[in-house]
C-alpha cells in the first residue's frame, strides 16, 4: 500500500513539473496602426505577425536570444527577446516612440531599450555637429555621464546587455570624435561646390501633382532637404522645419524636400507626407541613391540640406539643418 502511495505521489509530481516554454509569446495592442501585420526581424531571422482589424495581436516566436525589431510598416522599436518570455506590448503610432511599453516575463530589458531611444533622441542634438571641437568633446562628455547614470540605474536589465552597455560608453567619446572629424572633412570638401552651377533635378514627381523641376525655381532661393521615410535623423528635423517654413513663408524663398525612397517605398511617402502635413514642395527623387542630383553633390548620407541662390549658383552644399541656429543666421546674413 505504501508502494502505491508512493508512486501515486510521484506521478503526481511530474504530472504538475511545468516544462519550461521554447519560445516567446508576444502579444499587444497597436492604436492607428499603420499595417495589417508587424514584422519582428533580426539579420538572421524574420516572422510576420498578423494584426487584427481592432489593432490587438497574439502569436508565438522561437528565437535566439538577443535585440530584436519590432516593425509597423516604417515605424520601428528595440526590444529584447529570449524563449520563455510572455510579452506584451502597448503602441499608439501618432507618438511611436514616446508610447511603447512592455510589460510580463521578461519586459525590462525591452523597456530599458525604449526608454534610452527616447534619451538618446534628447540628449544627442541634431545641432551637436555645428560646435566647436573643445565644446563638441565636453557636451559629448557631458552626454557620456548621462547615459552611463542611465546605464547604472538599469541594473536589473539582461546581463549581456549591460555588459555590452558598458563597453559601447568606454568607446564612445573616441567614436563620435572620430566622426565629428569625418564630418567637418566633408564640410571642407563641399565647399569647393560654393558659388558655382547646382546638379540639377529634373521632372520629379510632385506630391501635390505633376513634376518639378530646378529650373523651375530660379529667382528664388531654394533650401533643400534630401530625406527618406526610413530616416531617423531626417524625421527628427520635421517639427524645425515646418517651423522655418512657416517663419519664411511668403519670402524670396521656396523649401524643397526631396525624397530617396525607392520605387516600393512609394506610398510610404506618400502617406507620411500627408499623414504629417509636410509643408514647402514634396518631391520623389526619380532614381533614389542614384538620381543625378543626389550623385551630383556625392550625397552618402541623409539627411543633406543644400542652399541655392536665386541665380542657381551653390551657397551652402552642406548647410545648417532646420535645428540649427546658424540656419537662420545664413538667411539673415543673405537678407532672405
Amino acid at each position: 500500500m505504501k508502494k502505491i502511495l508512493f508512486l501515486a505521489l510521484t506521478i503526481a509530481f511530474i504530472a504538475c513539473e511545468s516544462t519550461p516554454k521554447d519560445y516567446v509569446t508576444l502579444s499587444g495592442k497597436i492604436t492607428d496602426k499603420n499595417s495589417d501585420s508587424l514584422v519582428v526581424r533580426t539579420r538572421t531571422y524574420s516572422k510576420t505577425i498578423k494584426v487584427n482589424q481592432d489593432g490587438t495581436f497574439n502569436d508565438t516566436l522561437k528565437v535566439v536570444s538577443g535585440v530584436h525589431n519590432l516593425f509597423d510598416g516604417k515605424e520601428s522599436t528595440n526590444m529584447f527577446l529570449q524563449n520563455g518570455f510572455d510579452i506584451n506590448v502597448t503602441i499608439d503610432t501618432k507618438q511611436f516612440d514616446e508610447s511603447v511599453t512592455y510589460t510580463g516575463t521578461g519586459a525590462e530589458t525591452s523597456n530599458y531599450l525604449a526608454k534610452k531611444m527616447l534619451l538618446q533622441e534628447k540628449v544627442f542634438t541634431p545641432n551637436l555637429i555645428d560646435l566647436e571641437e573643445e565644446a563638441f568633446k565636453a557636451k559629448v562628455e557631458d552626454i557620456k555621464n548621462k547615459l552611463t547614470e542611465f546605464v547604472e540605474n538599469n541594473k536589473n536589465i539582461d546581463s549581456t546587455i549591460y555588459a555590452n552597455e558598458k563597453i559601447g560608453l568606454e568607446k564612445m567619446s573616441e567614436n563620435l570624435l572620430k566622426s565629428y572629424k569625418q564630418q567637418k572633412q566633408i564640410a571642407l570638401q563641399m565647399a569647393n561646390f560654393v558659388g558655382k552651377p547646382s546638379p540639377e533635378f529634373v521632372n520629379y514627381e510632385n506630391h501635390k501633382g505633376g513634376t518639378t523641376s530646378l529650373t523651375d525655381l530660379k529667382g528664388k532661393y531654394v533650401y533643400i532637404d534630401v530625406w527618406a521615410t526610413w530616416c531617423g535623423p531626417c524625421k527628427a528635423e520635421i517639427p524645425s522645419l515646418k517651423k522655418i517654413e512657416k517663419q519664411y513663408h511668403g519670402k524670396n524663398i521656396e523649401f524643397v524636400s526631396i525624397s530617396i525612397d525607392n520605387e516600393g517605398q512609394h506610398d510610404a511617402w506618400r502617406k507620411m507626407v500627408t499623414d504629417k502635413e509636410l509643408g514647402g514642395i514634396q518631391l520623389l527623387a526619380d532614381k533614389n541613391w542614384q538620381s543625378d542630383f543626389v550623385t551630383g553633390y556625392g550625397i552618402r548620407g541623409i539627411p543633406r540640406f543644400i542652399l541655392i541662390d536665386p541665380a542657381g549658383n551653390v551657397v551652402n552644399a552642406d548647410a545648417p539643418r532646420p535645428s540649427s541656429p546658424k540656419l537662420i543666421e545664413l538667411f539673415t546674413s543673405l537678407e532672405i
